[in-house]
């Protein structure tokens, strides 16, 4: 990590449990920082926070670490029983739940706290098990936690933390209604140390703070620019039917040690990687549909740098805490200007540099002006010599067209296609 984004804060200074420093330093901590060093002092004062910093920052971290503290040195509710957590971590993606839990582990080697881990669409019975054994931290999404506190397989009763992470992005999901049923089935704010963490602190999201936690600080980490410093920008204006030969011809040039090229629809994402298979370049497919499996072992070959380029939809747009990516491409540029910020911010993490390329096509262009004067200043243009374009190869069949299916293709209408195949009876019946 670059010492010009850490503090002069150090993990060992600090006044934590010592099970907990030795997890902190094993896992090669040693400065905080400027997020870490300006949250965990106050939360170790239990203070409230409301902390805005960009992605990349260590603010997963930050209230890990304040979390592991605080439950290690209070008492555990009086008659608290098994299937009650005392800490909650709502994360708005798999992704993000997956490397928080991750983060967790690396931390927790010598605390003795159980951590439990809860997201949709894999492991449902091993997961209710999980909670009907217990858990003192536990990490996941909305959705499938709402679906099991429902059930009454677990209560809030005795909850002393909680943290929402990527608040904004929970309302951009749609999960705010889900996440406020959740904090008003757990003890008062007052009774409990909470923390929410965002990239941007809207008017929603500072209404949220104040509604259910108890009197937070407001920490935000200013930085000369939204975007990340070292991030590199380009934009192409490209006409629709230039952008797979840009694509291919700038991965000619480029080397794409670990590149996300961003796309808005999963039809999009499929071509793309269709193309990008077809013309040689290895390449995985990361959207909403691929299985939770798949997803993870996608993810895992591109961590390794096994895999160079990912193909995703706006899914992966936060919570991939990858080092060393050196490209993002916004294949297609995306309809919110924060979007922007966010999927370029996958790169350049930690102090590193990285490059951003945008392709402004007949589609998308008119997101530009808004995506500047959010970042606040004009990305630099480049000029397409239509004579490098290279011709690209046919792309390979379709990933989707390759799914088995259980029973006969039922299309809009709900007939089966052998009903369709059947001519009409002339007779009434």
């Amino acid at each position: 990590m670059s010492n010009t984004h850490l503090s002069e804060t150090r993990f060992a200074d600090l006044p934590l449990v010592e099970t907990l420093k030795q997890g902190i330093k094993e896992a090669g901590y040693e400065f905080c920082t400027p997020i870490q060093a300006k949250t965990i002092p106050l939360l170790l004062e239990n203070k409230d926070i409301a902390g805005q910093a960009q992605t990349g920052t260590g603010k997963t971290v930050a209230f890990l670490v304040a979390c592991m503290n605080y439950l290690l040195k209070q008492p555990t509710p009086e008659n608290r029983q098994a299937n009650q957590p005392r800490t909650l971590i709502l994360a708005p993606t798999r992704e993000l739940a997956v490397q928080i839990h991750k983060d967790a582990l690396a931390l927790n080697r010598h605390t003795g706290l159980k951590l439990g881990l809860i997201y949709g669409g894999t492991d449902y019975e091993k997961q209710r098990q999980q909670l009907v054994d217990g858990v003192d931290i536990l990490i996941g999404t909305p959705g499938r936690i709402i679906d099991f506190f429902k059930q009454k397989i677990f209560n809030l009763r005795a909850i002393q933390v909680t943290v929402m992470d990527e608040a904004d992005r929970m309302f951009d999901l749609g999960f705010i209604n889900d996440i406020r049923f959740l904090l008003r089935r757990m003890p008062d704010p007052d009774k409990r140390l909470n923390m929410l963490f965002s990239a941007t602190m809207s008017h929603r999201v500072t209404e949220l703070a104040y509604e259910h936690m108890n009197n937070p600080t407001v920490v935000a980490i200013e930085t000369e620019s939204v975007t990340a410093d070292k991030v590199e920008q380009v934009v192409y204006y490209t006409a629709n039917n230039e952008k797979i030969p840009l694509l291919i011809s700038l991965f000619r040039q480029i080397d794409p040690t670990r590149t996300i090229i961003f796309v808005n629809t999963k039809r999009a994402a499929d071509t793309v990687w269709r193309y990008l298979e077809g013309n040689g370049l290895k390449s995985g497919l990361l959207s909403g549909d691929i299985p939770q499996k798949k997803r993870q072992s996608l993810l895992a070959g591109f961590q390794k740098g096994e895999l160079p380029i990912l193909v995703a939809t706006d899914v992966a747009a936060r919570g991939l805490h990858i080092p060393e990516i050196s490209h993002v491409i916004n294949f297609d540029l995306p309809q919110n200007a924060e979007d922007y910020v966010h999927r370029i911010g996958r790169t350049a993490r930690a102090g590193a540099s990285g490059n951003a390329i945008s392709f402004a096509c007949e589609d998308y262009s008119f997101y530009l002006p808004e995506i500047e004067a959010y970042i606040g200043k004009k990305i630099t243009s480049e000029a397409i010599d239509p004579a490098s374009l290279i011709e690209p190869a046919p792309p390979v069949k379709s990933q989707r067209s390759e799914k088995p299916r259980s029973g006969p293709r039922r299309p809009r209408d709900g007939k089966s296609s052998n009903q369709r195949a059947r001519r009409p009876s002339r007779h009434k019946s």
